[in-house]
């Protein structure tokens, strides 16, 4: 059974997310989970997440996942905006959340591009410096 749907397309900040997504070398957006994910072609940013907390899950509609640097980790995990990620945060990824204040989407591109370049090939590195 597929997991349904769980963004509508004027969800706040997804087309800002997508356009700075889409604009990596052969990046893609693709719905898994019942959220857009965004690969070259594995996933390096995701809008949409949980918080896997004691007692329920709680989902963070607004906000996208990505995969963090260890030399950043403990500076964002002392930002009130960011959050571990069920499933994805043993893996080294962190949420940014959208609704707990203006978002500063020149601090999500650099978020996204320190991400892409985590999982990015070489080549594809090579051709995101050249631009």
């Amino acid at each position: 059974m597929p997991h349904p749907i769980a963004f509508r397309e004027d969800d706040p900040g997804l087309a800002e997310l997508r356009a700075i997504a889409l604009g990596f070398p052969d990046a893609f957006e693709k719905v898994s989970h019942g959220r857009p994910v965004f690969c070259a072609p594995k996933m390096f940013a995701i809008y949409g997440g949980s918080i896997k907390e004691p007692g329920p899950m709680r989902t963070v509609p607004n906000c996208v996942l990505v995969k963090v640097d260890d030399s950043d980790r403990a500076a964002l995990e002392d930002d009130p905006r960011v959050f571990y990620p069920a499933y994805l945060g043993p893996y080294g990824w962190l949420g940014l959340d959208f609704s707990v204040a203006e978002v500063d989407w020149t601090e999500v591109a650099e978020l996204v591009d320190t991400s892409f370049r985590l999982v990015a090939s070489r080549r594809l590195i090579e051709q995101l410096d050249q631009r």
